[in-house]
């Protein structure tokens, strides 16, 4: 399946766009791009809109990632989007199979039409005098251009493409065989019969180890920490059941809910009793192993379940080629590469012949765009988060982060359309500008309560959440539905603006003028 139906001529607008100003711009043809696009047009079909995308094709993550076993470990009941149901036979699949779905999303509702693909936001100035946001964007060959628009949508996600996590190991230079970062894949690597070291233990590490070891020699993850596994079915018997009594529309809404409350149930159970949750996690873990195997040294982490994510794969696929003999644990700390693999600190050296670096990834909410609010620059890691979605005291600014403890989609899919009531309320008012306004007596929070290495990295650099609503961050579906779907516009936070002259966007409410 194809991107769109005529990519050359698309690429060529890209770098001359015809649409110099739109009512909306979506930054990001990935997941919540394209997801964001469709309810626009289906609740505000009256404003134009166009999505611009750094790289030369849609599907964002999906696209970007091409390493052995790319997969999702989010159910695609749920990691779908809530108007296109999920009808395929797996509910955990390949990333072929999301990027597809997502290319059909986007054809289905023509929403490929509005993509101007090779534009990679550099800097986004607004001005108040006309409530616009002028938009630059640099190209391959060198050009800048610019779109103007009154409303301006992040949907890039949360880590940077170009720049992943890479530690430096000492004696790189002497390791004889290739070194690989899976984030940028080389389509000419060949592993078959070849001795494979895996640094890393999260879910990239654990996705790509039962792939390559289908004909790999042999691999070997090396982990300085363990993370905790759980065996998922790859098919859900519950959705396919349902297929065969109801509309798939239908089957596929009830699955959905069925999923988020079972989701929902297992992270609160963790919270509230980890050392329970802990047990079961790793008697599924050694059943699967066999009665012999180290569960407590290879998958056991000095932290609770949840304090980092949990890694999810379908079937137990990992653990079945451990057991296999396929694959390995090795849980050490690298002393320095040598020419023919990695000396441990313990002494011993794992002999390879590719090592791959999978290391993580580096968090980056808002592209690495930068961001100017009347002539000044604004610095997003001084901003508090509204609702998961905009800003303190920036204008016409939203962006989409998903749950970290569910799947992406579910969050955007609720954003999006919180967005589009927004949008709707700002047309019906006349109101060209729209400011969540900070309580300045309100602490200050972290983000994400996660306790992973990629977030606490990028703690420092991240906007912030409050103590209580709306500017605290539940990561609960169901709170969020009923806050996004039924609470109050006019909150006393959220301030619609009828004059678009000399308005002090970056001042807080108790100092602010407004002509």
């Amino acid at each position: 399946m194809t991107n769109g139906p005529d990519r050359t001529s698309q690429l060529v607008e890209a770098q001359h766009p015809q649409i110099q100003r739109v009512d909306v711009l979506i930054v990001g043809a990935g997941l919540s791009g394209v997801g964001a696009a469709v309810h626009l047009q289906r609740n505000m079909p009256t404003k134009s809109y166009a999505i611009v995308e750094a790289r030369d094709a849609l599907g964002g993550t999906w696209d970007l990632f091409r390493y052995p076993g790319i997969r999702s470990d989010s159910d695609m009941y749920t990691l779908g989007y809530a108007f296109k149901p999920w009808t395929g036979e797996k509910s955990i699949v390949d990333g072929s199979s999301i990027r597809d779905y997502i290319t059909e999303a986007a054809v289905e509702n023509g929403v490929d039409r509005h993509i101007r693909y090779d534009n990679r936001v550099t800097m986004a100035e607004w001005r108040s005098g006309n409530a616009t946001w002028t938009v630059t964007s640099s190209h391959r060959d060198g050009s800048t251009s610019q779109i103007e628009c009154n409303f301006l949508l992040m949907c890039s996600g949360y880590y940077s493409y170009t720049d992943p996590h890479r530690p430096h190991f000492e004696g790189e230079e002497d390791f004889a065989g290739r070194i690989v970062h899976p984030q940028f894949w080389p389509g000419d690597l060949d592993w078959r019969g070849k001795r494979v070291v895996v640094i890393g233990s999260g879910a990239t590490a654990v996705t790509l180890i039962p792939s390559m070891a289908e004909t790999a020699a042999h691999v070997t993850m090396l982990q300085r920490t363990p993370t905790y596994v759980a065996s998922r079915p790859a098919v859900d018997r519950f959705a396919h059941r349902l297929r065969r009594i109801l509309s798939p529309k239908l089957a596929y809404r009830l699955t959905r809910v069925k999923s988020v409350l079972v989701n929902q149930f297992v992270y609160s159970l963790s919270r509230k009793h980890p050392t329970f949750v802990k047990k079961l996690l790793l008697k599924q873990a050694q059943s699967n192993l066999g009665p012999t195997y180290d569960v407590g040294k290879h998958f056991t982490p000095p932290y609770n379940p949840w304090d980092q994510r949990l890694c999810a794969v379908p079937d137990g696929d990992l653990f079945a080629t451990i057991r296999r003999g396929r694959a390995s644990v090795v849980t050490e700390t690298i002393s320095r590469f040598t020419s023919t693999g990695i000396s441990l600190t313990t002494g011993k050296t794992l002999p390879a012949d590719i090592i791959i670096t999978a290391t993580g990834l580096k968090l980056n909410l808002l592209g690495e765009v930068k961001f100017v609010i009347d002539g000044t620059p604004k610095d997003m890691s001084e901003t508090m988060n509204y609702r998961g979605s905009m800003f303190s005291d920036t204008p016409n600014l939203a962006s989409m982060f998903g749950y970290t403890n569910a799947s992406w989609t579910l969050k955007s899919d609720l954003a999006s359309a919180y967005i589009c009531r927004i949008l709707k309320k700002m047309e019906d008012e006349q109101t060209p500008i729209v400011v969540p306004r900070r309580d300045p007596t309100l602490s200050e929070e972290p983000f994400i309560d996660l306790q992973s290495g990629f977030f606490l990295r990028a703690k420092d650099a991240m906007p912030k959440q409050g103590s209580k609503h709306p500017w605290k961050l539940y990561q609960n579906y169901m709170l969020d539905f009923i806050n996004f779907r039924f609470g109050k516009l006019d909150d006393g936070t959220l301030e619609f603006m009828k004059s678009s002259q000399s308005c002090q966007i970056g001042s807080s409410k108790s100092g602010r003028e407004v002509a």
